[in-house]
């Protein structure tokens, strides 16, 4: 295997923000442990007594990441999350306006390996404020991430919060409307599809997104990230293979899913976890929705499938400015 390496010549620029990237690679695979890593040190060392002060705290402020989260403004808005979004780069296109009067439930898709087009517009910077004002959006992760100590308050600085129910429901109970749900409808399962070109989404089951948004009224926007899944190459892992089964049976242990990716180096371009300068762009159009606290069966299929509608109608209005290819179509399954 013939190794590419990067140019010397490489502006400072740039590589400031492979190093933003780089930082968040450690955050996403390796931070939540190197925390509970670091707790067990704590508890077991001289400082013993700060590990109980703070099982003490983690006793009284379980519930929340459950009720709207704890963010810091400061921390969404670190310099470092701008040379972040521009290394690929991630940019979020408005396309209908949103009003501050009413709630949304945003349905993300794809997943891609490690969400990077839902951290990059929904987490960081003011970009999302600045075309949607009024409006706070809540990414919604993973709730085995909020029991891992010291790490929960970092992902819940940033604005992300559990992806309960509960906690769905506290974000779209907001009478005076001005909050959106984002949820990554596909979840960890759809992780394992996130092969480049991969246009298969995991939706056809999935209608909780959809009680939830007619219980509270929220208005429903079908959002796709366009280059979500072209940022990392994936070990092949087609349903039905030895791997494909173990993953699948990991990922319904643990709550999250282990895809086998690679993509590029910090100095060369041949292998490696940096994901590749692949742009993405995040675009949706809502559907309204109006207020039914006990929708029948017969209401969520109606609006699960007008959902569907309008998410194939969103990515066929917009492949071509994207490079996808006329024939190309999304399968749902």
């Amino acid at each position: 295997m013939k190794i590419e390496f990067a140019p010397i010549n490489i502006p400072l620029k740039r590589r400031i923000q492979t190093a933003a990237v780089l930082q968040w690679i450690f955050s996403f695979l390796l931070l939540a442990e190197f925390c509970c890593g670091f707790f067990v040190i704590l508890i077991l060392g001289n400082f013993w007594f700060l590990g109980v002060l703070y099982l003490l705290w983690l006793y009284h402020d379980w519930d929340t990441p459950c009720a709207g989260g704890r963010r810091f403004q400061c921390v969404r808005n670190w310099t470092i999350w701008k040379y972040f979004r521009e290394y690929f780069p991630i940019k979020l296109i408005k396309t209908s306006e949103l009003s501050p009067e009413h709630n949304y439930l945003l349905g993300f898709h794809p997943h891609g390996v490690l969400v990077a087009g839902a951290f990059g517009n929904f987490c960081t910077g003011q970009n999302f404020k600045t075309l949607f004002p009024g409006i706070t959006p809540y990414l919604h992760i993973t709730p085995i991430w909020f029991g891992c100590p010291f790490f929960r308050e970092y992902v819940m600085s940033a604005g992300m919060v559990s992806a309960s129910k509960e906690s769905v429901s506290y974000v779209l109970n907001n009478e005076g409307g001005g909050h959106a749900s984002v949820i990554v409808i596909g979840g960890a399962e759809e992780s394992l599809n996130a092969h480049p070109g991969s246009l298969t989404l995991n939706i056809l089951k999935r209608k909780g997104f959809i009680k939830m948004a007619l219980k509270h009224g929220a208005h429903l926007v079908p959002v796709f990230s366009f280059g979500e899944n072209e940022l990392f190459k994936q070990v092949a892992n087609p349903r039905g293979s030895r791997l494909r089964s173990i993953q699948e049976r990991l990922q319904k242990i643990m709550g999250f899913a282990l895809p086998l990716f690679h993509a590029r180096g910090v100095f060369q371009y041949t292998f490696g976890l940096i994901p590749y300068r692949q742009p993405i762009h995040t675009i949706g159009d809502p559907i309204p929705v109006k207020k039914n606290l006990n929708p029948t069966n017969e209401e969520i299929e109606q609006l699960h499938e007008l959902y569907l509608q309008k998410l194939n109608k969103l990515f066929e209005d917009h492949k071509r400015n994207y490079g996808i290819p006329e024939q190309r179509c999304l399968v749902f399954e």
